[in-house]
C-alpha cells in the first residue's frame, strides 16, 4: 500500500495549524507523517519539508509555539484592497485556468516585494534541514509567464530552499522565485492542494488549511479531485480546520502571529480526530 500525504495551502497559520494537526493525530495514535510521498503546496511545501527534515513532530511542533525557536517571518506589508482588485481584474479577463494563471503571474511579477533573497532567507530559516528526504516530495509551483505548473522533487536539480520559496510566493505579496531563467509563483495559484498530484497512490490523506475555499478557479474542485482518486481505487479522507482551529487561524493566514493559537488549535483537533477512510 502507498500512502500519500497532500499538504494544502494557508499561509504562515496553515504551516502552524498543519503541524499542530499532525503533532495531535500522532498523540491519538494516528500517526500520518512518514507517509512514502507527500505533495506540498505553499504553506504545504513548509511543512512537507520539515517532515523529511530529521526532526519529529514534536520538535516541529515546538518550532511553531515557542518563540525561540520560531522561523524569522516577515509580516506581510501589502495593500489587501489593490491586490483584490489587481486578482479581480484578472478574473474577468478570461475564464481559462491558464490564463487567469498568467494574469496572476503578471501581477505578480509586476508588484512592489521585498528582494528575493530577502524572502529565500525566511524560508531558509524555516527549514531545519536544506537537503531533500530520501523519500518522495513532490512540490508544486507556477511558471509566472507561461501558467504552467512545474512539479519539483529531488531528482529536479534544485534546491530544496528554492522550490518551497518557490511554492511559497503569494502573488502580489512575495516575489517571483528565479529557477534555471525562470520566475515561479506559489503553487496554490493552480490548485490549493494539488491533490491530483497523489493519483496511483492507495491511500490518500488531504490536509487541507484553506478548506474548500479556493482563491482562484483552479483546475478543479477539491471535490472532484477526491472523487477522481476515490474512483481510481484510492482510499481518501480530507481534513480541513474545525470552529476553533478557523477562530485561531483568523483572517489574516500570513500573520506570524497566529502561529502558536493557530498550531495549539490544530493540535487540540488532531487529538480528537478519527480519521475516516472513503473509496468510491
Amino acid at each position: 500500500m502507498t500512502e500519500a500525504l497532500v499538504l494544502g495551502g494557508g499561509g504562515v497559520a496553515g504551516v502552524a495549524w498543519t503541524t499542530g494537526l499532525l503533532a495531535g493525530l500522532a498523540e491519538a495514535g494516528q500517526d500520518v507523517s512518514g507517509a512514502e510521498l507527500i505533495v506540498g503546496t505553499s504553506a504545504g511545501s513548509t511543512v512537507a519539508a520539515q517532515l523529511g527534515s530529521g526532526l519529529g513532530l514534536e520538535d516541529l511542533y515546538a518550532r511553531q509555539v515557542e518563540p525561540g525557536l520560531q522561523a524569522a517571518e516577515i509580516m506581510a506589508a501589502v495593500d489587501l484592497a489593490s491586490l483584490g482588485s489587481g486578482i479581480a481584474a484578472a478574473l474577468r479577463s478570461t475564464t481559462s485556468a491558464l490564463e487567469i494563471r498568467r494574469a496572476v503571474g503578471r501581477l505578480a511579477l509586476d508588484a512592489d516585494t521585498v528582494p528575493e533573497a530577502e524572502r529565500r532567507a525566511v524560508i531558509e530559516s524555516r527549514l531545519p534541514s536544506h537537503e531533500w528526504p530520501v523519500r518522495v516530495l513532490k512540490i508544486v509551483a507556477v511558471d509566472a509567464e507561461s501558467g504552467e505548473p512545474r512539479v519539483f522533487d529531488g531528482t529536479s536539480g534544485v534546491s530544496l530552499v528554492d522550490a518551497v520559496t518557490a511554492s511559497c510566493a503569494v502573488p502580489g505579496v512575495w516575489p517571483p522565485v528565479t529557477i534555471e531563467g525562470h520566475r515561479y509563483v506559489d503553487g496554490g495559484v493552480r490548485s490549493n492542494t494539488n491533490a491530483d498530484y497523489a493519483a496511483g497512490a492507495s491511500r490518500v490523506l488531504v490536509i487541507a488549511p484553506m478548506g474548500q475555499t479556493s482563491l482562484l478557479p483552479g483546475e478543479k474542485p477539491l471535490a472532484q479531485t477526491v472523487e477522481e482518486l476515490r474512483a481510481g481505487g484510492a482510499e481518501v479522507a480530507v481534513v480541513e480546520p474545525d470552529e476553533a482551529s478557523r477562530l485561531a487561524i483568523g483572517t489574516n493566514a500570513l500573520d506570524p502571529s497566529t502561529r502558536r493559537p493557530a498550531a495549539g488549535a490544530g493540535r487540540d483537533q488532531g487529538r480528537g480526530l478519527k480519521i475516516e477512510w472513503k473509496r468510491a
